[in-house]
């Protein structure tokens, strides 16, 4: 074996042990929630206390639960997937006979009767029945369920439970599956409406060969990133966000920057984390301004500004004026900072302010776009 034969040998024993521990991680990810979704809508159907119903059900749980990431949302995420996946099921015999799955007697025996009664015909890799429930038989088709725990993440499939045409669910199943695509890659595919767009293409088999030579493929990393493995595995949300070392110094040196201005500015979280939804987003930097009496929102690209950021960013300052703001608040303030090269873009954006206001007011307070595009490009330059 020669040294090169060597450095390759371990590069693909490294790639190949780290796809298969990825994989039992989302394995274990995706069947957690499932069995938690199966457990509710079991305690809702045969419970004994069934005024527990609903909602208030669910708050009672993630109130009494101590488990990282068993939150209300998640909860009624999971209750959903069960509700969409019922015949994931069928895959876990194996989970409940090692003595894993340490479950009562009733809700054993329950469990082992969804699995005879939602058994598919068919081989792995083909389309096969749905079952939307023990007795019921839809017309339409879905992938193989163990084939889905395996090959789909947890936050793949979460981007497909508001799809409620079940054969347009079906067919993003495949072509995730297919292209082996990201969250992000499946998300764009929705909104770029692959599934309406095939159907009117005289020739589906090339749009579909033209999407998968463009479709961002799914990395190991991109499952242990997601929000949903970090708190699985009890990690740090703030972790979640993985920073190359340009962002990092950025935010790093922009934090003190403008704590140093003497302005107001009380800083409170780097990296927050909101959830919208069933999405979590992450704001690089917010701060309270004591003056201005409201919240400052600071998002930094390294990158060209795009309008899907001075987008995302709006959404950010909507959230804060619905979820956080306060009766004596004053709505809050964006800065978008776009770097490309030695240039820099600020923009400022208001959720929902008077413009001239927000000029008259607001820039009396806040750093110029002139001061901030200087720290930036000065930043660029040091680094």
């Amino acid at each position: 074996m020669n040294f090169t034969v060597l450095i390759q040998t371990i590069q693909q024993t490294h790639l190949s042990l780290q796809q298969q521990a990825t994989s039992a991680v989302n394995q274990a990810l995706t069947i957690r929630n499932w069995l938690i979704g199966y457990y509710i809508v079991e305690f809702e159907q045969k419970g004994e206390d069934r005024a527990q119903y609903g909602e208030k059900l669910l708050k009672e749980i993630a109130a009494s639960v101590d488990i990282k990431g068993i939150s209300l949302t998640n909860l009624k995420l999971n209750r959903q997937f069960y509700l969409l996946y019922p015949q994931i099921g069928q895959t876990l015999s194996g989970f409940f006979k090692s003595g894993i799955g340490q479950t009562s007697d009733q809700f054993k025996k329950s469990m082992f009767q969804q699995i005879e009664n939602a058994k598919l015909p068919g081989g792995n890799q083909k389309l096969r029945p749905r079952y939307t429930s023990a007795d019921q038989l839809e017309t339409t088709y879905a992938v193989n369920p163990e084939t889905l725990v395996k090959r789909l993440s947890f936050s793949n499939l979460v981007e497909l439970f508001e799809i409620t045409d079940p054969l347009k669910r079906a067919f993003y199943e495949i072509e995730a599956i297919k292209g082996t695509w990201s969250v992000r890659e499946l998300r764009r595919q929705i909104n770029s409406l692959y599934f309406e767009r095939s159907g009117l293409s005289k020739n589906p088999e090339k749009l579909s060969a033209l999407v998968a030579e463009k479709a961002e493929p799914l990395q190991p990393a991109d499952i242990i990133k997601s929000v949903y493995t970090f708190e699985f595995l009890g990690l740090k949300a703030k972790d979640v966000v993985e920073e190359n070392d340009l962002e990092t110094a950025l935010l790093d040196n922009l934090h003190q920057f403008l704590l140093e201005l003497g302005h107001g500015f009380c800083f409170e979280a780097r990296q927050q984390k909101i959830l919208i939804g069933s999405r979590y987003y992450f704001i690089d930097l917010v701060f309270y301004h004591r003056i201005l009496k409201c919240h400052v929102l600071i998002d930094l690209k390294v990158e060209e500004f795009d309008h899907v950021n001075a987008g995302q960013l709006n959404t950010y300052l909507n959230y804060y004026k619905k979820e956080v703001m306060q009766t004596n608040d004053n709505p809050p303030v964006g800065i978008l900072m776009v770097t490309n090269k030695d240039a820099a873009l600020v923009e400022y954006a208001t959720a929902g302010m008077d413009n001239i206001l927000f000029v008259s007011k607001y820039l009396v307070q806040l750093p110029s776009k002139e001061q901030l595009q200087q720290f930036v490009e000065k930043e660029l330059r040091h680094f």
